[in-house]
């Protein structure tokens, strides 16, 4: 019999005993694409969008020379340095560990662990699920658990017998994506709690708004008192001393332990203060025991996923849906406290308007940047958590309201673009034209237009440093990188060809938002806009190419070349990035042409796994299609646009079959750039087998249809109702990925797209499956 919990209010829940309801969550193994994972990926001990995010780390203390290499936690390693409390893009801090015998205050390195504190492990020893990690510290026979709730993490040691048991705080190092540590502090209290906050400044921050830092704030209890503590910087240590302060700081504490003592550190973490994290912790923490918590924490998860219930016979199917959409809510995590106060992008403190009963009425959430958000997390969070979308959006505004623009990436407040663009205006248009912007309406317009046309003082932080040539020429000239040094401006750009494409996008998205708003001069100019796509086309190559200055194209053109007028890409994978208006783009190429073109690119593709088997955030860049990263994900839809939707059911079928794995090595390709959830978001929506190129940004909003996978999903859909929407599948397999029929609520149904109104409405879907395309299924 399987026991879950159901919520009932913000932090009650009743238990119900059930053998008709499934445990999806034994369906997620948040090891799966552990191999060459972001810092922010491998976070099991953790509630979903929570703050607090608790993981083990191999080589988290390494540092992060760009910004965005793998670090933290690779699979491939064979000793942990330490248990990390903070996950989030550019944000990582407060390492704490335990450990036996002689005082070691460095975490030694993999190849000669023995010279730190980290510690040898198997994989046998190591359970992870959803809330909850596991683990056997080998060297020291020290059994590790983690677990969290939104803003307190938990950890308990189970020690040997040992008159030298240690615990370690290592505050005041650099940790994952978080760059150097300007300052840190941490104190023992007289009543036995410990406090501290660290300072760093990450590589992304450095070039997006210089000056500017991370503030990261922790309170900790500990169950025992210890017989010992001290204080450390690198190996230099001081016994009984009660705070150090600076780069490096840390403390430690000496137990005398009996055989499987269990010590339990409980701690409350915050951006803005130390009385917040106070404050956090005894809001949280209350008088739960670690069972509890880890209780709570599955409870949590579980929730979630019975919003989407999935019915089928393939395990490893479930397994895929399941852990994607594990990594599509865990991503772009908590930032506001529980008062509602936040971290503004001015470094000051922020506070979220209260409601009549005291509450914040939306949370603060960090992020990764959104490029590409739009063909996986926009639509997913739409469809089944429009709360959180709309929060989202409003933290986003909260940037604008504070610093005058649109951030994309956030850390704490602070720029952290990215890639250097910006398509949060694309995301308000989509949250307004679906329904979901409860607050704020016409400053999120605002905001989204700045976003989408204003160039004079833009701050580089807010991404689109190239737009005034693409406002007034129509297009972002050419520059290369060795001119350039990677940076745009306003004279152009090295990604001239992608920027060009994405801000015709955005503005399409703002167009359609202006519209239905009665913003028509608005709308007739940023429709204009939209179509400047159109002048990259060379027909001699067949391909969209970049322009110099004075409107030439360039020469020495090679379609595979990344990062020449391609961002992470192209001109292989961008000449189909025209999203807003797929129809145009067939025409403009051919529609003969086109099919035969995008379908040899898969038939090629599929040999290596559609995007590349190196174990590299890049291995597919110079591909011809790139499953591993943004630019891609929309192009085995398109064929819903060219009179062959049969195509676009076998690819996203197959896609979903080969990327997609449930390995350590093969997860999300092998070693992808899983962007906090998006390949995942990715995968959840083409196995549903509904998808909308535009990413829900026309005015009447459509899904098309793909190859769904499953027997039956169940979804709990935004409607007052509660209606759910029911997928069903009949003679589905291996091979019958083709859709020969529809029915829609029993009668048939002669269209590959429907409303997102209707949809939300509550519908069952019926698709009738074959290995023979139906060529007669056309309609959009």
């Amino acid at each position: 019999m399987f026991t879950f919990y159901l919520s009932c209010g913000n932090k009650e829940y009743s238990r119900i005993n059930d053998d008709s309801i499934e445990n999806y969550s034994k369906y997620v193994d948040p090891n799966i694409g552990t191999a060459h994972s972001r810092w922010f990926f491998y976070t099991p001990a953790a509630l979903p969008f929570g703050m607090v995010k608790l993981a083990p780390s191999t080589n988290g203390s390494y540092g992060n020379k760009s910004g965005w290499e793998a670090v933290g936690y690779d699979s491939r390693h064979s000793s942990i340095e330490g248990f990390a409390s903070l996950h989030e893009f550019q944000i990582g801090g407060f390492l704490f560990t335990g450990i036996t015998g002689n005082l070691k205050t460095v975490p030694g390195t993999l190849e000669r662990p023995d010279e730190g504190y980290r510690s040898r492990f198997s994989k046998a020893d190591e359970v992870a699920e959803p809330g909850y990690y596991k683990v056997l510290l080998k060297d020291y026979n020290i059994t590790v658990e983690l677990t969290a709730t939104e803003r307190t993490g938990w950890q308990r040691y189970t020690f040997p017998k040992s008159d030298s048991s240690y615990l370690i705080f290592d505050i005041g190092n650099q940790l994952g994506e978080s760059g150097k540590v300007k300052d840190a502090q941490v104190t023992f209290n007289k009543d036995g709690s410990v406090q501290g906050y660290v300072v760093t400044y990450p590589e992304y921050v450095k070039k997006y708004q210089p000056g500017g830092d991370i503030k990261m704030y922790f309170y900790s209890e500990i169950n025992k008192k210890p017989s010992m503590h001290g204080v450390f910087l690198g190996e230099k240590t001081w016994d009984n001393e009660d705070k150090i302060s600076g780069v490096g700081a840390g403390m430690y504490f000496k137990f005398q332990t009996k055989a499987q003592e269990k010590i339990v550190v409980k701690s409350g973490f915050s951006y803005t203060s130390l009385e917040n994290a106070k404050l956090n912790f005894r809001s949280e923490v209350k008088d739960l025991r670690f069972d509890e918590v880890v209780d709570n924490a599955r409870v949590a998860w579980e929730n979630e996923f019975q919003k989407i219930k999935v019915t089928d016979s393939s395990i490893s199917n479930k397994t895929k849906f399941y852990t994607s959409l594990f990594h599509a809510l865990l991503g772009r995590g908590l930032s506001s406290d529980v008062n509602g106060q936040f971290p503004q992008n001015d470094g000051s403190v922020g506070q979220v308007q209260l409601d009549m009963d005291g509450n914040p009425k939306y949370r603060i959430y960090n992020t990764d940047s959104v490029w590409g958000t739009f063909w996986n997390l926009n639509q997913l969070w739409a469809l089944v958590w429009p709360d959180y979308y709309n929060d989202f959006i409003q933290s986003q505004l909260e940037v604008y309201k504070n610093s005058g623009w649109l951030a994309d990436g956030t850390a704490n407040g602070r720029y952290v673009s990215g890639v250097g663009t910006n398509f949060v205006g694309l995301m308000i248009a989509s949250g307004y034209q679906t329904g979901v912007i409860k607050d704020n309406l016409d400053l999120a317009y605002e905001a989204a237009l700045k976003n989408e046309i204003d160039y004079t003082n833009r701050k580089e932080g807010a991404g689109k440093i190239d737009l005034k040539g693409f406002i007034e020429n129509g297009y972002v000239s050419y520059i290369p990188v060795e001119e350039s040094n990677w940076r745009d401006s306003p004279d152009g750009s090295p990604f001239s060809v992608s920027h060009s494409l994405e801000y015709a996008f955005s503005s399409y998205a703002v167009a359609q938002m202006a519209y239905k708003l009665g913003k028509i001069e608005d709308y007739k100019f940023l429709m204009k806009l939209s179509n400047n796509w159109r002048g990259f086309y060379d027909e001699d190559t067949g391909f969209f190419r970049p322009r110099l200055k004075e409107g030439k194209f360039i020469e020495d053109f090679n379609p595979l070349a990344p990062w020449k007028g391609f961002q992470e890409g192209n001109a292989w994978q961008y000449t189909y990035y025209v999203p807003h208006n797929p129809k145009d783009l067939v025409e403009t190429i051919g529609k003969d042409k086109f099919n035969t073109k995008l379908d040899s690119i898969f038939a090629v593709s599929q040999k290596t796994e559609f995007g590349g088997e190196g174990i590299d955030a890049f291995a597919g860049i110079e591909t011809l299609y790139n499953h591993g990263n943004q630019p891609s994900l929309q192009m085995s839809w398109l064929f819903n646009f060219s009179e062959m939707p049969w195509l676009t059911q076998k690819w996203t079928r197959l896609i979903g079959d080969k990327f997609y794995g449930t390995e350590e090595i093969h997860g999300y390709g092998y070693g992808q750039d899983e962007d906090q959830g998006q390949l995942g978001g990715w995968y959840v929506m083409s196995s549903l087998g509904i998808f909308d190129v535009k990413g829900l940004t026309g005015q009447t909003p459509t899904f098309q249809f793909g190859s769904p996978i499953f027997d039956k999903v169940e979804i709990k859909v935004n409607n007052q109702s509660n209606k759910p929407l029911i997928i069903q599948t009949i003679n589905n397999g291996l091979s019958n990925f083709y859709v020969e029929k529809i029915k829609r609520n029993g009668s048939p149904y002669d269209k590959l797209s429907i409303l997102y109104k209707d949809l939300i409405q509550g519908d069952t879907l019926n698709f009738y499956m074959s290995n023979i395309p139906n060529k007669n299924l056309l309609k959009l």
